[in-house]
Parts: C-alpha cells; sequence; structure tokens
C-alpha cells in the first residue's frame, strides 16, 4: 500500500491521464463534485489519511493509493471535484481529462444523498463517456438526519449501473462498494447505462457525424463525441484534438447554434436529473430549512460580518487565555532541561563559549519557539479545523468573496488567510486551493499581513500595556478586541495590496468560482485532531525549529562577541538607529526584527536581552516589569504604536520564505514576498512618525 501525489499544475496533462501499473492491477477513477466526501472514501478504501477540506476544491492533487480486495491489486486515483465535464478552472480540467483519456478500468463517481439532484448531473454527463460506471451514494447517515429516503435499487435500474449507498466517514457500505469495483473490473457484472435522449435536431446531428469519428480514439465514446463537436466547446475540442490526429473544425456548427445546443442539452439533463429525484428522493422539506434559517442569519448583510468578526474574537480569545497555564508548564519543563545541561557543562568543565553555543543560544532559542508556538498552535488549529468541518468556512467565504472581487483577488484568498492566523507558511501551502496561478500568486505575496501566532505574543503583550493600563484592568478582553482589529487592519491592508498587485505586476481580470455551502454537520473528533495536531502544528513546529535552531547560535554569537566595549549586537543597534529612529523606533528594535526572521516567536526575548546587556534571551517576569524595561529605554506611546503596525506589515520568516520558495519554484517572488512586506511596513510606520512629529504627540 502507498501513496503518490501528481500536482494539477502540469505542463503536459500526459502525466496526468496516463497511470502507470503493474500487471494484474486495476486502476479505479474517483471523481464526483467538491464537498461529497470523495477524499474520505478515498481514504476509506485505501486506508491513507489524506486531508479532506469542507470546501469545494480543496482537492488540488491528485492522490493515489493502492489496495487488496479477493486477492486483487486496485489502484485508486482521487480526483479533483468538478460539478462538470465542462470544465471552467484548471481543476476541472485535471478531472475532466483523466475521465475522458484516463486508462482506467471503471470510475467511481461519488455523490451526496443529501443534494442528489444537483450531483446527479455529472453521472449523466460521465455515463455518456464510458459504461464502466459505479454510483456511490455518500452521507447516507446526514440524509437519514434530515428525513431524506433515497430508493438507491431504482435509481440503479433507472441508470443502468450498479448503484452503492454508504456513509464514508462512519464505514458503512464500504465492503459493498469494494465488491461492486471487484465485479466491474473483473467483468463479472454488466452495466447497461441508460443515458439523456436529446431533441430530434441534435438526436439527428449525432447520427450525422457518428459514422465519421468510428474508432477515432478508442477510449472516447462515439456518441459523446459527436456531442462534443457540436456543441463546439472549445476547450474540450482542443484536449480532444491534442490526443488525435484529426482535426474536425469542419463538423463544428456556428456560435449561434452551438450555444443553442449547449442549452438544450444542459437543460434535457437537468430535466432528466429533476425526473429521478421525484421519483426516487423523498425529501422531508422541514429538517433542509434548518440550513437555510442558519444561512439567512450567518451570510446576512446584516449579520454575517460582525457574527465573523465575533466569532474569531472568541477563538483568539480562547487560543490567548487557553495557552497561558500550558506555554509556562512547558517553558518550566524544558528550561529545567536547559539547567541539567548546564550542570552537565559544570561537571565535564566544558568550555564557557560551548555551553554558550549550545545550551544558551541553540537549545534555549528551541525551548522558547517550542513552548511559545505549539501550545496556540495546539489550540487554534484545531478550533480552526472544526469551524472547517462543520461548514462554518465556506460562509466566510461567501460573506468575504464581495470584497476580494473588488480588490481583483479571488474569493478563496480569505480561507487561506484564515490558515495564515495560525501560521503564515501553513497559509501559502493552502493558497493551492486558488486555481488561477495569478490570483494564486496574490494569496502568497499578501498572506503576510495576517498576523499569526509567532506574533501574537508581542502583540497582546504591547495591546495590553497600551490599552488597558499597567494594572491589567480586563487585560485578556482588551487584548482580545486590540488584537482583532489588528488582524481586520491586516485584512484590509491584503485587500489594498492585492487590488495593487492586479494593477500592476500581476494585471489580469478576476476569475469566478462556484462556491457551494455545504450542509452544517457535527465535525469528526478523531480527524480534527489528526489533520490539526499532526498536519498542521507539528508540521509547522518543525519548520521553525529547524530554522530558529541556527538562528539561537548566530544570535548568542552576536550577543557575546564584543568588539570594543560594544557587543556586535550593540554594534548592528547602532548601525541601524539613524534610520529606526526615521521610522519612530529605535536601533534594538529593528535590529531584534532583523534577528527574529527565523522565528516571530523571539523578537521579544532578543530585544529585552539586548535592553538588560544579559547576553542571552529573556523572558519578562511580568507586564510591570516589561513597562519598566520599555520606558526606561525610551520608549513612548509612538513607540509602541509603531512596534505593532511593523510587527502585522513587516517581512515573513524564514518559515514562510523558504514555503513561498518551495510552492512557486521562483526565487523572484521570494524576493519579492520578503521585499513587498518590508516595504509598507517602513513607509507605514515613517508615515505615523511623520503625523506624531507635526501634532506634537512623539
Amino acid at each position: 500500500m502507498g501513496l503518490t501525489f501528481k500536482s494539477s499544475q502540469l505542463d503536459s496533462m500526459e502525466d496526468i491521464y496516463k497511470i502507470d501499473k503493474e500487471e494484474g492491477q486495476y486502476v479505479i477513477a474517483l471523481a464526483g463534485n467538491p464537498n461529497t466526501g470523495k477524499s474520505t472514501v478515498f481514504n476509506s478504501l485505501t486506508g491513507l489519511n489524506q486531508h479532506t477540506g469542507n470546501w469545494p476544491g480543496k482537492t488540488v492533487v491528485n492522490a493515489r493509493g493502492e489496495y487488496t480486495y479477493r486477492g486483487e491489486e486496485f489502484v485508486l486515483v482521487d480526483l479533483p471535484g468538478t460539478y462538470s465535464l465542462f470544465a471552467s478552472s484548471v481543476e476541472e480540467e485535471v478531472a475532466r481529462d483523466f475521465i475522458c483519456f484516463g486508462n482506467y478500468d471503471a470510475i467511481v463517481v461519488v455523490v451526496d444523498a443529501t443534494c442528489l439532484e444537483r450531483n446527479l448531473n455529472l453521472v449523466y454527463q460521465i455515463i455518456e463517456l464510458t459504461k464502466n460506471v459505479i454510483l456511490c451514494i455518500n452521507l447516507i447517515d446526514e440524509a437519514k438526519k434530515k428525513n431524506i429516503l433515497i430508493d438507491g435499487k431504482g435509481i440503479e435500474k433507472e441508470l443502468g449501473i450498479p448503484v452503492v449507498m454508504c456513509a464514508a466517514r462512519k464505514n458503512l457500505g464500504m465492503d459493498d462498494l469494494k465488491d461492486a469495483i471487484y465485479k466491474l473490473s473483473r467483468n463479472k457484472i454488466k452495466t447497461n447505462p441508460r443515458p439523456v435522449i436529446y431533441k430530434d435536431y441534435i438526436e439527428d446531428r449525432i447520427k450525422e457525424i457518428s459514422p465519421q469519428i468510428v474508432n477515432t480514439y478508442k477510449n472516447i465514446n462515439n456518441r459523446w463525441l459527436a456531442l462534443r463537436m457540436i456543441d463546439g466547446d472549445e476547450k474540450i475540442l482542443t484536449s480532444i484534438n491534442d490526443r488525435v490526429n484529426n482535426q474536425y473544425d469542419e463538423l463544428t456548427t456556428d456560435k449561434l447554434e452551438q450555444e443553442k445546443i449547449r442549452d438544450d442539452i444542459v437543460w434535457q439533463i437537468y430535466k432528466k436529473v429533476e425526473e429521478v429525484t421525484n421519483k426516487y428522493v423523498r425529501i422531508d422539506k422541514n429538517k433542509l430549512d434548518r440550513d437555510k434559517k442558519i444561512d439567512d442569519i450567518v451570510t446576512s448583510k446584516k449579520y454575517g460580518i460582525p457574527l465573523m468578526i465575533l466569532t474569531l474574537a472568541l477563538i483568539l480569545w480562547i487560543t490567548i487565555v487557553g495557552a497561558n497555564y500550558p506555554s509556562k508548564l512547558l517553558a518550566n519543563f524544558l528550561f529545567s532541561i536547559e539547567g541539567r545541561l548546564t550542570q552537565f557543562f559544570d561537571m565535564i568543565n566544558g568550555p564557557d563559549w560551548l555551553h554558550g553555543v549550545l545550551v544558551l543560544g541553540l537549545y534555549r532559542t528551541l525551548a522558547w519557539v517550542v513552548s511559545v508556538m505549539l501550545p496556540p498552535m495546539a489550540i487554534f488549529f484545531p478550533l480552526f479545523t472544526i469551524l472547517e468541518d462543520m461548514g462554518y468556512l465556506p460562509r466566510v467565504a461567501f460573506n468575504l468573496d464581495h470584497f476580494f472581487k473588488k480588490a481583483c483577488a479571488h474569493g478563496k484568498q480569505c480561507l487561506t488567510m484564515c490558515m495564515g492566523l495560525g501560521c503564515n507558511a501553513a497559509g501559502v501551502i493552502s493558497c493551492r486551493i486558488i486555481d488561477s496561478p495569478r490570483e494564486r500568486l496574490i494569496a502568497i505575496l499578501t498572506n503576510n499581513f495576517v498576523p499569526c501566532n509567532g506574533r501574537f505574543p508581542l502583540l497582546i503583550a504591547l495591546s495590553t500595556l497600551a490599552i488597558a493600563g499597567i494594572k491589567g484592568f480586563r487585560g485578556g478582553l482588551l487584548s482580545v478586541v486590540s488584537v482583532t482589529a489588528i488582524i481586520i487592519l491586516g485584512i484590509i491592508i491584503t485587500l489594498l495590496v492585492s487590488y495593487g498587485l492586479s494593477k500592476t505586476i500581476l494585471k489580469g481580470i478576476p476569475s469566478s468560482f462556484t462556491l457551494e455551502l455545504p450542509h452544517y454537520r457535527m465535525p469528526q473528533v478523531t480527524r480534527v485532531l489528526y489533520t490539526s495536531l499532526i498536519d498542521r502544528t507539528i508540521f509547522v513546529l518543525g519548520r521553525a525549529v529547524t530554522v530558529a535552531a541556527p538562528a539561537g547560535i548566530i544570535t548568542w554569537i552576536c550577543a557575546n562577541v564584543y568588539i570594543g566595549n560594544l557587543s556586535i549586537i550593540g554594534h548592528i543597534a547602532g548601525f541601524l538607529n539613524p534610520f529606526a529612529t526615521l521610522m519612530g523606533l529605535d536601533g534594538y528594535i529593528l535590529m531584534a526584527f532583523i534577528f527574529g526572521l527565523p522565528a516571530n516567536e523571539i523578537v521579544l526575548p532578543i530585544l529585552l536581552m539586548s535592553y538588560l546587556e544579559t547576553g542571552v534571551m529573556i523572558e519578562f517576569d511580568s507586564l510591570a516589569s516589561l513597562y519598566t524595561v520599555l520606558v526606561d529605554n525610551g520608549w513612548t506611546i509612538l513607540t509602541l504604536l509603531n512596534v505593532m503596525l511593523f510587527s502585522l506589515l513587516h517581512w515573513p520568516c524564514a518559515t514562510t520564505l523558504l514555503t513561498i520558495k518551495k510552492e512557486t519554484g521562483s526565487l523572484k517572488w521570494t524576493i519579492i514576498a520578503f521585499l513587498l512586506p518590508t516595504i509598507i511596513g517602513i513607509a507605514v510606520c515613517i508615515i505615523t512618525a511623520t503625523v506624531f512629529r507635526i501634532f506634537g504627540w512623539a
């Protein structure tokens, strides 16, 4: 059993529809609309743990898995979700071309039992292509909750293909599905698909064209190929002509007639789907009205965005308050190990410089990053995944889609920004869900304007000092409100920068996308924990630790190697001070941000180390002690404000930059991703400092 991934962004479609298989293996394609539980079916069949999302377009790669049943080996290919073979996005083209030209032995079409009428459109298109089709009606448990009754046997008779009822999340009916795949692949059962019969003038054109294209391409049904010729879909014709020697331009009709034919084909399919669902599906309208009533509030113009902001603030509050105690426990444990390591060095009479590099530099930095990053991410990511699994995040995309369209960006970008709240590196990776390369780049370049968990400790501490006062009156609540306001500011800047990019170096027209609002459902606790803790938290933490380790060594050396009366850090701060003053900061602050490039979590410890000249990174004991240190080093309201602004707007951390390089495959875009927020952050701070000085507030 194994898994390989093939990107949907390929130079040659040959890499997608040609699947290598060993002798005796059967290739099974897994197709379906987005959000039908297709990836869950894939996981259940193969035993793999591919992440499944709750919004359209989550599957952006072709996942290949293998399983054995009755001694036979099956290769299962999980295709990107698609609503139709008339593809409108890169992902849908990938799915369409594999369905049309793939060397599979059978295809399983997964549909959602709670919205069968919408899903059957794709089924009817596919049975025009191939006879080896199995209809997998998934989520029957959800349908039962909504009092939706489905006559699977009746649909099987109507379509002329095997129909399997299942609930993949609960592993119900999966053995039946394996058995159906086995029998169809081994030709132990025969199918007799009953495609839609179109209007007479279309059927006459099919009969006219079919004899001229017999056996033109062995994997394409002649009837389907004839239909594509007369409706004149340019994308499909291009794909067909890329794979056959003949060109069929002379068989196509004029534009107006093509549009009429396409409209009639689509109308006839939907008419047939409606007829089938009315005959074999019984729906309790009261149950379906529940989702509509909730959406009337959640997606309304009046309540949608305020509810979204309130939800964000609640998650931040739970994350901030909930992470305090485990962070302290983890820090105490890790720093107790530091004490043991120091005792070990004393026992072996190890040189001070080696102790400083390995223990006070490398280990302390790692302990700091882990103790600060792990608890918030271990809380934030599960909460985020719960919202994803419940079906709320697509509603967030729906509410913000209008704003992103105004900014000439893609509506799905708001989902990548939500992921960026946990970690910008994870947010960059999630940009894969955006089909358009141009809009994907915009999302990648602007994801850093959403503050991640690494920047929260500094923002929370400073916002508490600025708003709640040193006594911390309702400090936690006010910190959450102020940090939420900072996040909203980040969203506004993201929209402005996205608009600027789309009008300059990334010109283009925003693409449209179909956003399906899934049904609300209870999240799967085990999957939530696995996805959030293993796929996200540990993955991100691992990358952060990798880049933070050498940073700890460099920081300790610079803090403890003196040139004259000043350490290297002191000299760097002195060199930066004139420019930092122009920004309303000081040299030590700017130096701390530079040395904090590997991980935002260490910016404040480096700053305190520099101010107090301790030679090692330290943490403030309380807000009162932090306030004293900052005031003693000349901080004003302007300093505090600009540190918060620069923390929001400055360059991405090294982990995020490495991720950008990997996702874009380009050093050019990685450099732009670094320079863009840096220039904006510097400009905003200079403007703020200038305004303060003009009005005498500084």
